[in-house]
């Protein structure tokens, strides 16, 4: 029975969901936006702008440093000298002024005695700066003011609100202020009122003292400061460019440094500062951080340069056995193995092509184990019968060959047991391919031995020595490398993959240990393996030989 067609009563369209339909978890399906095709579409939502105190100060942030440090610094120096001048100008304005009071207190009393006896000429008096003016007691009249005529010409008489008797006797001897009136260059005046009594009648009597002097006083101190200030001022920027200038010119260099990194250069350095300081810090805290940077990249580049290798030399030395596998089957496909001794042939040609195969898997299959970082065991692994065991195994190998287990000094014995804490059969591995290599690689019947003891720190040592051909200084570098071979003696035809020295290193160092090669005295290659005493291998891994 055929399915209704997309349209018709009864059918459903795959390609939209239900509009109840739900996810395996019970999460609604979203409505298919086809089926409402007149339902308004919600415009998105605006870009909220910029606050506007945020638009306001964009244009500082714009500024260099530089400029931004040299304008503050110009404006705090503006401000604290205006500061300065105002609280200057008032003290001193201030002082003057108790000066002409405290003067007026001291003679105001003997100047109105003095003008009081001066009845011949009542509106004239002596060349002084002093003005009196006498009020009967009630205040209502007043006299005109006696003074030296070319004094009041000049600054004028002060205007002296009218008082009774009362309120002058209450502020008697106290000086006030008040404005003055007429002449040339009217002022202030300073005035002390005061009661005297004359034929028997009590007078107001005021004295008044112009503020010309204190105010020319001020004027020029205030246009001194003001210049002065001005010239404090531009001083002080110019001081300032220069200081900032020369105090950021070490975070400059460090500019210059980054695009010089930025631009691919690893090894540019900040220059050295005193630590004491921030920017001595910062340079020491940017050299550290591009130190680990660089190392990180060399070791990223290393590891990257070591993987292409390992792909490649993993292709081919399985190509080679896989090609023979190949070729092989094509013959027999072809039908050329036509007696039974070839097909036999063929086939233990393609099992040892197998057989090579798998090694080189399970030795990479190891490598790849090890450098994940896996755990080893902590177990208590005796490696002086180990070493005995490896001694056994090399000589069956081998049995023309005189194989001695030995202690590490010339001559003597073999320690019983040297204890340390590790994987038992990762580091029975360890010897079996060292052996293994002596195996192979050095001439049938030449004496070896494994030396066992313990190092100065308390470690573990055991020593694998041939003497056979040895190797040069620039093969023992490399001798730990994946795939090497250090000559053409020892190829894929040899039975080794190029990787048992690469797997001794990594099991070692995933011991803590370390593993080196060196010259056998008298001929021959010596391989030294350092294990860490029991009590410190503490079970990590690592990967370092």
């Amino acid at each position: 029975m055929s399915a209704p067609p997309p349209g018709a009563p009864g059918a459903t369209d795959a390609s939209r969901p239900d509009p109840g339909a739900t996810t395996a978890d019970g999460r609604a399906l979203p409505a298919d936006p086809r089926s409402a095709p007149d339902a308004p579409v919600t415009p998105a939502a605006p870009v909220a702008p910029a606050p506007a105190r945020s638009r306001r100060w964009a244009w500082l942030e714009r500024l260099p440093l530089r400029t931004r440090l040299v304008a503050i610094t110009v404006l705090v120096l503006t401000a604290g000298l205006i500061l300065a001048g105002v609280l200057t100008r008032t003290v001193v304005s201030g002082y003057l002024v108790d000066q002409v009071d405290q003067q007026l207190r001291q003679s105001a009393e003997g100047v109105a005695t003095l003008t009081l006896r001066q009845t011949e000429s009542p509106t004239s008096g002596p060349p002084t700066d002093y003005v009196v003016i006498f009020r009967d007691a009630a205040g209502d009249s007043s006299s005109d003011p006696i003074g030296w005529q070319p004094n009041i010409d000049r600054y004028g008489t002060p205007d002296i609100p009218s008082a009774t008797y009362t309120e002058v006797q209450a502020r008697h001897g106290d000086p006030f202020t008040v404005d003055g009136s007429g002449g040339t260059s009217p002022t202030q005046w300073r005035v002390v009122p005061g009661v005297y009594q004359v034929n028997g009648q009590l007078v107001q009597v005021y004295v008044a003292l112009p503020l010309s002097g204190v105010d020319h006083t001020v004027a020029y101190l205030t246009r001194s400061l003001l210049f002065s200030a001005l010239g404090i001022v531009l001083l002080g920027g110019a001081i300032s460019f220069l200081l900032v200038h020369r105090s950021l010119r070490p975070l400059r260099q460090i500019e210059t440094t980054a695009a010089e990194i930025a631009a691919g250069d690893l090894s540019q350095r900040v220059p050295e500062r005193p630590t004491s300081t921030e920017v001595g810090s910062l340079s020491a805290s940017l050299n550290t951080m591009l130190t680990q940077i660089e190392r990180a990249f060399s070791a990223q580049e290393e590891s990257e340069r070591r993987m292409r290798r390992f792909v490649s030399d993993a292709s081919h030395e399985l190509r080679t056995p896989l090609a023979t596998v190949k070729g092989y089957g094509e013959l027999y496909r072809l039908g050329a193995l036509d007696t039974p001794a070839k097909v036999d042939d063929t086939m233990d040609r393609i099992e040892d092509s197998a057989r090579r195969m798998s090694t080189l898997v399970n030795d990479l299959l190891v490598l790849a184990r090890l450098d994940e970082g896996r755990p080893m065991r902590q177990d208590p692994v005796n490696l002086a019968a180990m070493a005995r065991d490896a001694a056994q195994d090399l000589h069956a190998l081998d049995p023309t060959r005189e194989v001695a287990v030995t202690g590490l000094t010339p001559g003597a014995p073999a320690p019983s047991d040297v204890v340390v804490t590790g994987d038992a059969d990762r580091l029975r591995q360890v010897l079996t391919n060292l052996v293994g290599n002596v195996a192979r690689h050095t001439p049938a019947g030449s004496p070896a031995e494994l030396a066992v003891g313990r190092a100065p720190d308390g470690g573990a040592v055991v020593e694998v020595r041939d003497h056979g051909a040895g190797i040069t200084p620039e093969q023992a570098s490399r001798v730990f490398e994946r795939f090497y071979r250090a000559d053409s003696s020892r190829n894929r035809e040899s039975g080794g993959s190029g990787l048992g020295m690469a797997i001794v290193a990594a099991i070692v160092g995933a011991h803590q240990g370390h593993v080196s090669v060196s010259e056998t005295p008298g001929g021959g290659m010596t391989v030294r393996v350092l294990l860490p005493p029991p009590d410190g291998y503490d079970g990590a891994s690592s990967s370092s030989a």
